[in-house]
């Protein structure tokens, strides 16, 4: 576990950061610079490529167009929808027509695309128009999916024209083939953002860097690689339970410091007022193993850990065919189980990520979610003489060793070596392949890897997002089916799911599609994970959530 080496290590940076706090003692607030002005900075390891909501797939994009535009609807801080740029909306009895009534006091950010340079009030045709670029194949959005297999089609199988209706300037209509429960969570993402048909005329693939949204903060300056500037919109149209316009803080700057441990000096120096998925080096030096913050930094800033719609698993290749030299032990899930009960997972979490995640116990769904049961899912636990027990019954064990190649990133070369010990104390001898993070996706995606570590991300907060990683029509490349799992029953459930409208219903069939998974075991659940997010004591409002959304429209800096 290289404890020893570990410490020895912490120590050194440690008495660095010990200096850097007490010069922060004296630092002034960031971001005033001698006036009045609030200034949020937050620093963006990961490369940020467009501030064009059509291709927020990633963080970095995601919360940076967060602050630029709105959807039709949006979540609070529960994850439970509610308006934004529509301020009411209904939907059919079929549960496939979405009628969605607009503000009339929304506009787009003033700028020199629009008559006056006056930004114009948003209509159902601006909607309109922003769903259908989406899913244009000159856009060539990474969002396509969210309405491609869901909106109404013709004859062809082409989304219909009519798909998405202005009936007039504030009525806006989106009809499905079919009912789709979660349509709504979609229209949340950034994806579903609003754009003007001006500004993508005027700047075409240029509006990247060139963004005119609703939003609370205006696109100031972006110098690649160094920062992005956003002001305050100071025409924004939500005001808070006073009365007051939001947003409260003047500005938004994002750095781009990419060494982990740069950044987190820049943190303790008072240079960013925000930190969120610290790494390892910087985790250690924070807390304990136990997840306690350490007593030197207690006080220095505020340390919250929160749950996280992201479930972190190992994959089995259920489809041989594109395998070079496939291993038919996997195919049998006495095998699967047994490498499943071989993992101490509460002991992992420990020592590996100082008790940030919560042991993968139950099944794919994540805890966050309100179909979470680990009472009616009952999962895997550390249970190695279970463990032999079937690896005997399949015909393996310490008098036969089963071989396995392991695909993961270096990233995850720790944990990955700590699974390995287990396994070999059941009998099996795991070797370990690391790829970089494109080359590991390639052969995980085209079925080339038998047995790989990787995690799903929830795009909206459903517990459907989750169990589509089983459904047979969804294999991949094309969809998220990576272990190409087929089961009868579970497709039925899964079809089920996708039309019922009642709530408690909807998550019993969730329930019973992610006991199959347990039972099958075409994953290794290993953790549910947590978000440790680090704030300068003097900010104020910035609420976690399991999406770990940033959004700063009602955050203060005192």
């Amino acid at each position: 576990m290289q404890i020893t080496t570990k410490r020895h290590y912490l120590s050194t940076v440690f008495a660095l950061l010990s200096t850097v706090l007490l010069l922060c003692q004296s630092c002034t607030e960031a971001g005033k610079n001698g006036t009045n002005k609030t200034v949020f900075r937050y620093n963006q390891p990961e490369a940020l490529s467009s501030l064009d909501p059509a291709f927020a797939r990633n963080q970095a994009n995601i919360w940076a167009t967060t602050q630029l535009y709105n959807g039709l609807v949006e979540l609070d801080q529960e994850l439970k929808i509610g308006p934004s740029i529509a301020k009411s909306w209904e939907v059919s009895e079929d549960g496939k027509t979405y009628t969605f009534i607009l503000r009339d006091d929304v506009y787009f950010h003033d700028h020199e695309v629009f008559k006056g340079g006056k930004g114009r009030k948003v209509t159902a045709q601006d909607v309109a128009y922003s769903f259908k670029r989406i899913i244009d194949p000159a856009t060539a959005s990474t969002g396509a999916w969210i309405f491609n297999d869901k909106v109404l089609t013709d004859k062809t199988g082409a989304i219909s024209d009519t798909a998405f209706l202005a009936v007039n300037d504030s009525t806006f209509k989106i009809y499905l083939n079919e009912p789709f429960i979660a349509f709504l969570e979609i229209l949340t993402m950034p994806y579903a953002f609003i754009v003007p048909q001006e500004a993508v005329a005027k700047y075409g693939k240029d509006f990247r860097a060139n963004p005119v949204g609703t939003g609370p903060f205006v696109f100031k300056q972006w110098d690649e690689g160094n920062a992005i500037i956003m002001h305050k919109n100071p025409k924004y149209w939500k005001k808070d339970e006073k009365g007051v316009q939001l947003p409260y803080l003047d500005a938004v700057q994002i750095s781009f410091i990419t060494d982990r441990k740069s950044e987190f000096l820049t943190f303790m120096q008072g240079k960013l007022d925000f930190l969120s998925g610290v790494r390892e080096g910087s985790r250690d030096l924070i807390l304990n193993n136990d997840g306690t913050v350490q007593d030197d930094f207690k006080g220095k800033f505020t340390v919250r850990k929160e749950p996280y719609l992201n479930t972190e698993y190992i994959g089995f290749q259920l489809d041989p065919k594109n395998l070079k030299d496939p291993n038919l032990a996997v195919q049998d899930k006495r095998v699967r189980q047994a490498l499943n009960y071989a993992i101490n997972k509460k002991e992992m979490i420990a020592y590996f990520r100082n008790n940030i995640g919560i042991p993968g116990h139950s099944g794919m769904v994540p805890p966050s979610l309100p179909s979470f049961s680990e009472d009616k899912v009952p999962g895997y636990s550390y249970n190695p003489k279970k463990a032999k027990e079937l690896l005997t019954a399949a015909g393996y064990g310490l008098q036969k060793p089963l071989k396995i190649l392991l695909g993961t990133v270096a990233e995850h070369k720790e944990l990955a070596e700590y699974m390995q010990k287990k396994w070999a104390e059941i009998g099996v001898q795991v070797e370990i392949d690391i790829n970089q993070g494109p080359a590991h996706q390639e052969m995980v995606d085209n079925g080339r890897s038998e047995f790989w570590m990787k995690s799903w991300l929830g795009d909206y907060p459903d517990a459907e997002n989750y169990l589509a990683l089983f459904y047979s029509k969804n294999f991949s490349p094309a969809g998220p089916n990576k272990t190409h799992f087929v089961n009868k029953e579970f497709d039925k459930l899964y079809e089920q799911a996708k039309l019922e409208r009642d709530v408690k219903k909807r998550w019993e069939l969730y329930q019973a599609m992610d006991r199959i998974v347990v039972e099958e075991c075409p994953v290794i659940v290993l953790y549910y994970d947590e978000v440790l997010r680090l704030t300068q004591n003097n900010i104020k409002g910035l609420e976690p959530n399991p999406m770990n959304m940033l959004k700063l429209e009602r955050v203060r800096k005192d």
